[in-house]
């Protein structure tokens, strides 16, 4: 039997290294719905609501396939202007990658949607995007992130600071958890000539990025 990923409250001891090769500052449309407040109209959203000294590192997750195979960490830290993640990926196919926060802290191989039993497969147990505000549509969500790059040895690092998230939206009660998706995320972005009427529910709910290929539960 596999083992199960879920949220823990233990406080992290000490500061994963992880490489970044690009740095984004992402401006919210929306705060926390899951457990953080927000504003409209692009205003930013405050980035920690916590004493945590910036530098100080608030949670990590061990990123895992369905089969429990290492596929790399990510470091959550505080910095200036918002909450910095620090990803290094291993063990990967080269390309990329969508990478989300979703609003569960569970990671369970062939489970169910919260919001939708009907809805299985591999690590739907995480259940959505945490979206910030309850009317945000993808890319808007509190959880969206930039894409992931694998380079040809299976390997990825990246850091991005945003201040989208909050210290409490991620370590809430039901805590929160990191996933990398099969295919890149469109964030939406669908032209015209494709889409006359626009992005489908599923486009701007997930962004069109596929399958859940691993899940690392946020552990603070």
């Amino acid at each position: 039997m596999r083992p199960t990923m879920r949220h823990s409250r233990k406080r992290a001891s000490a500061l994963l290294a992880a490489g970044g090769v690009v740095a984004l500052g992402l401006t919210a449309c929306g705060g926390g719905a899951d457990g953080g407040e927000g504003t409209g109209g692009g205003e930013t959203t405050g980035a920690a609501d916590s004493e945590t000294a910036a530098g100080d590192a608030l949670a990590t997750a061990e990123l895992m396939d369905p089969d429990s195979s290492s596929m790399g960490t990510v470091t959550m830290t505080q910095a200036d202007g918002g909450t910095e993640f620090q990803v290094s990926a291993e063990n990967m196919e080269p390309g990329m990658y969508g990478f989300h926060v979703h609003g569960v802290g569970e990671c369970e191989p062939d489970s169910e949607n919260p919001d939708d039993p009907e809805d299985t497969g591999d690590f739907m147990s995480a259940g959505g995007h945490i979206a910030g505000q309850e009317d945000a549509e993808h890319p808007d969500h509190a959880g969206d992130l930039p894409t992931l790059l694998v380079n040809e040895d299976g390997t990825g690092t990246m850091t991005v600071v945003t201040d989208r998230l909050t210290e409490t939206q991620l370590l809430d009660d039901d805590g929160a958890a990191i996933m990398v998706h099969s295919e890149p995320d469109n964030f939406a972005n669908v032209p015209d000539r494709y889409a006359e009427d626009g992005p489908d529910e599923d486009t701007l709910s997930t962004g069109d990025a596929g399958d859940r290929l691993a899940c690392g539960v946020v552990e603070g």
